[in-house]
């Protein structure tokens, strides 16, 4: 599959457990089929919002192959990997590398300690020489956070590493990566910039992000995918009136469960995103009051 497919709206996925914790293949077929409907452009599973680091390397595999069965080369299917070791992350990368994904969408390691600059490059080389699967990096820990130049110098200097799933708050980090890869050599890669930047994607089209992968866009996909279409058609008055939908919705569900809330929103919609997996808490009473005021506003900009 060309690296072109993957952009625009590219839903993270919640991982369906039951009230056991047992991975939920039905609800899981479900919503694949569900967003699918919305006219999403490719489906993202085992990242943040689908809990990749609270899965085994077994429930990696199969929650990616029952996506890839479901949407059957429709839309592109990058596959998370969250592990704390190159040898984990390579094993990981492994278990799917037969499936057909597009991509894997990869984080530095999590756990306290810090790789130095050199290491870091080493990890996603090791990784990229492992697998024949494209390798997008997602910036997401903050202890071990990649600067814009360390990005810039993973995606020359490695091979297999074709893009960035920006995932920060600060629009000028973002900024700054697609300025840095706005050059022939991204461009002949076909290097892909994709924004994680949640309350602030309509920025981030504007700027140029080949598209998104972000939690706010398994929570409402259709205004995703509006305004994702709005900015691409320059109409900016929608864009913006979407923006600000987008951007309620976000304040009500981002909080450290926010997992647990996409599912609460999923809900009141109508999708099952099933438990999330302990210790995470389920939504609080007051957090479902916000999302369900957040999610009502939302609908009218929907249907008007």
């Amino acid at each position: 599959m060309s690296l072109e497919k993957i952009t625009g709206i590219i839903p993270p996925m919640v991982t369906p457990f039951d009230s056991e914790g047992r991975v939920d293949e039905t609800l899981h077929r479900a919503d694949v089929r569900a967003l699918l409907a919305t006219n999403v452009h490719g489906l993202a599973v085992c990242g943040s919002t689908g809990e990749g680091h609270a899965i085994t390397t077994d429930e990696t595999r199969q929650i990616t192959a029952v996506t890839v069965e479901e949407t059957d080369g429709r839309i592109p299917i990058v596959a998370g990997i969250i592990t704390n070791s190159t040898q984990a992350a390579i094993e990981r990368a492994k278990a799917v590398e037969d499936l057909g994904v597009a991509a894997l969408q990869v984080t530095p390691v999590h756990y306290l300690f810090r790789p130095e600059d050199d290491a870091m490059v080493q990890h996603f080389d090791s990784l990229a020489q492992a697998t024949g699967l494209p390798i997008i990096i997602y910036n997401v820990v903050p202890w071990s956070y990649l600067s814009p130049e360390l990005l810039v110098r993973i995606l020359r200097d490695v091979d297999g590493v074709i893009g960035v799933k920006q995932s920060a708050g600060d629009m000028k980090l973002l900024a700054d990566l697609l300025f840095l890869t706005d050059t022939d050599w991204a461009n002949k890669k076909g290097v892909r910039i994709l924004s994680a930047v949640d309350a602030l994607l309509y920025p981030s089209f504007s700027l140029g992000a080949h598209g998104s992968v972000a939690a706010i866009l398994t929570a409402v996909p259709e205004l995703c995918v509006d305004l994702w279409n709005a900015v691409r058609e320059g109409d900016h008055g929608r864009a913006l009136i979407l923006h600000v939908m987008l951007l309620r919705v976000w304040n009500a569900i981002f909080a450290d469960n926010l997992p647990a809330n996409v599912r609460t929103a999923m809900k009141i919609q109508g999708r099952d995103g099933g438990f999330p997996r302990a210790p995470m808490p389920q939504s609080s009473p007051e957090q479902i009051k916000m999302i369900d005021e957040a999610l009502s506003a939302a609908q009218e900009v929907k249907f008007s």
